[in-house]
């Protein structure tokens, strides 16, 4: 029973994986390719290699989708020709059903995060830069002015332990390379600051420190006055690499896998920045989730195709754009809480699975009667 409703599953979920991709493709990129071919002279073979680059994203989108159009359209049918009565005459209930459909939704799950963590984000940072290229588009991969970082550290007052401020980094410019017109404000030793002014800086990656040129460092004591003032030409100060690390990344969310997020989560966490903080922290709870919708999907469509007698494939699939649409409406809204501090990074991703799963233990429930 088990081989039998696997191999009934595979149809409908490669139907929908080729359908929901394509609607993806023509909706999120063909038409912008098409207008810059048009438009802006891109060459027709550079605009088919950026699709194909940006396949695979629609192509894990449509994964959780076709899960919950295969679920629905495998057990519509088996109500229909009466399969779902036969089984229960041998005594199998919607539950024991569900276990072959959990199976498969739980394969699809793994093949939905590996795609996401290996395939999806390369692809997308590799379709950015080939556009890029093709439509001569100037702008540097890296910010160019105003790189603002702070850094925070633990600090003893009164016997406790405490977040302060460390150090200030701020730099005029940015040409990919160098930092120019630095100031860096170091409070870092207790009762006394360290004011650095420099022409421009370097990282040194063999030493791991800045080399600093044609500056000044300013020692302040605690009450206000200069203790010291040295001038240098050139000057290597043991700062954090970060500052460079935050003004070379340049990657949207969707170009970057957990560990290449984290990394970044861990830079934005010495800025102080709480918007940016929350924002990251959310996309990356939202990239655990999203796989795990598969599973959501798939109970789903089991539970509603058992119900439905005479479901064919055009009302199937419609009903499957109307659960999806839903999904991703309150993902968006949950996930929107959530960057705003109303709700917590974890729950602001996860809580529309929970609710699928809800929905979904409902309607299995009500089948089993």
């Amino acid at each position: 029973m088990d081989r039998y409703i696997l191999q009934e599953m595979v149809p409908p979920f490669l139907f929908g994986v080729g359908t929901f991709s394509s609607l993806g493709v023509s909706v999120g990129s063909l038409f912008y390719l098409v207008n810059q071919v048009v438009d802006a002279g891109l060459p027709l073979t550079t605009a088919m290699h950026i699709l194909l680059l940006r396949l695979p994203e629609f192509v894990v989108y449509s994964f959780p989708a076709s899960t919950l159009l295969a679920g629905l359209m495998t057990f519509s049918r088996f109500s229909s020709d009466s399969e779902m009565i036969a089984l229960r005459g041998c005594g199998v209930s919607i539950y024991r059903m569900a276990i072959a459909p959990l199976f498969f939704c739980l394969l699809v799950t793994g093949l939905t995060f590996t795609f996401n963590e290996s395939l999806v984000p390369a692809a997308n940072y590799e379709a950015k830069s080939i556009l890029r290229q093709a439509l001569k588009d100037n702008r540097p991969a890296f910010r160019q002015r105003d790189i603002v970082y702070q850094e925070f550290g633990d600090t003893q007052v009164d016997g406790e332990k405490r977040r302060s401020l460390q150090r200030i980094f701020y730099s005029r410019e940015f040409d990919g390379q160098q930092m120019k017109g630095l100031t860096i404000l170091d409070f870092s030793r207790e009762g006394l600051d360290q004011i650095v002014s420099a022409n421009s800086a370097v990282w040194n990656f063999e030493q791991g420190v800045w080399d600093f040129y044609d500056g000044t460092i300013y020692i302040v004591s605690a009450d206000g006055s200069f203790r010291n003032i040295v001038k240098f030409d050139h000057q290597q100060l043991k700062l954090p690499r970060a500052p460079l690390d935050l003004a070379q990344n340049t990657r949207d969310y969707n170009e970057m896998n957990i560990a290449q997020s984290l990394e970044y989560l861990e830079v934005l966490q010495q800025t102080g920045n709480e918007a940016k903080i929350r924002e990251l922290k959310v996309r990356i709870q939202q990239k655990y989730a999203l796989p795990f919708v598969c599973v959501a999907f798939g109970l789903v469509g089991v539970a509603l195709g058992a119900q439905l007698r005479r479901t064919g494939r055009a009302t199937g699939f419609a009903i499957s754009i109307l659960l999806i649409f839903t999904y991703y409406l309150m993902a968006f809204i949950f996930g929107a809480i959530a960057q705003t501090g109303g709700l917590s990074p974890f729950w602001g991703a996860w809580l529309p699975n929970l609710f699928g799963l809800l929905i979904a233990a409902v309607l299995l429930h009500r089948a089993s009667r």
